[in-house]
C-alpha cells in the first residue's frame, strides 16, 4: 500500500489552519493507482458479504460505488439533509464546533441486510458512526466498515462499535 499513500496529497492548512489534509484527488487521477485501491478494498471486504454498500457523501461515492459493483452489491447513498428526492430517515452527530445530519432514503435498506458503510477517510469517526446508525434504525445489519484512507492517530474506530473495521492506508501520527 505504500505506492498507493504516494499518490495521497497532503495540503497544509486546509480545511482550517493547523490540519494536514489528506488529499486523495491525486490517487483518484492515475487510472492504475484508483483500480488497485478500489480492488483491494472490495477483495478485503469479500468476506463480509454485503447486499449494499452505503456510501457516505461526497467522496465516500467515489469509493463506494465501484467497490459495491466488484463486490455484486446495490448502492445506498447517504447525503447531506435535503439533497435527496423521496421521504428520508435522519441522524444527527456531533462536530468538533456544533451538529450536522445525514439522510438516506426510508426503505433504502430493508431489515435483516447486511451492509457496508464505506467513506473515503475514517478521521474521529463521527460521521462513520452516524451512517451506522441510520442503517441500524432501518433494520439493516452493519456488516461493516471500509475506507481507503484511516487517520489512526485520531481514534475514530473506538465510535463505531464490534463491525469489522477495513483501511487501506493508515497515518498513525502525521
Amino acid at each position: 500500500m505504500d505506492e498507493l499513500k504516494r499518490l495521497i496529497r497532503d495540503v497544509p492548512d486546509f480545511p482550517k489552519k493547523g490540519i494536514l489534509f489528506k488529499d486523495i484527488t491525486t490517487l483518484l487521477r492515475e487510472p492504475l493507482g484508483f483500480a488497485r485501491a478500489i480492488r483491494a478494498l472490495a477483495d478485503a471486504c469479500r468476506h463480509l458479504e454485503p447486499d449494499l454498500v452505503v456510501c457516505v457523501e461526497s467522496r465516500g461515492f467515489l469509493i463506494g460505488a465501484p467497490v459495491a459493483y466488484l463486490l455484486g452489491a446495490g448502492v445506498v447513498p447517504v447525503r447531506k439533509p435535503g439533497k435527496l428526492p423521496a421521504r428520508t430517515i435522519r441522524e444527527e452527530y456531533a462536530l468538533e464546533y456544533g451538529t450536522d445530519a445525514l439522510e438516506q432514503h426510508e426503505g433504502a435498506v430493508e431489515r435483516g441486510q447486511r451492509v457496508l458503510v464505506t467513506d473515503d477517510l475514517l478521521a474521529t469517526g463521527g460521521t462513520a458512526a452516524a451512517a451506522g446508525r441510520l442503517v441500524a434504525r432501518a433494520g439493516g445489519v452493519v456488516a461493516g466498515y471500509a475506507f481507503l484512507v484511516e487517520l489512526a492517530f485520531l481514534k475514530g474506530r473506538g465510535r463505531l462499535g464490534a463491525a469489522p473495521i477495513v483501511s487501506l492506508i493508515s497515518y498513525d501520527g502525521e
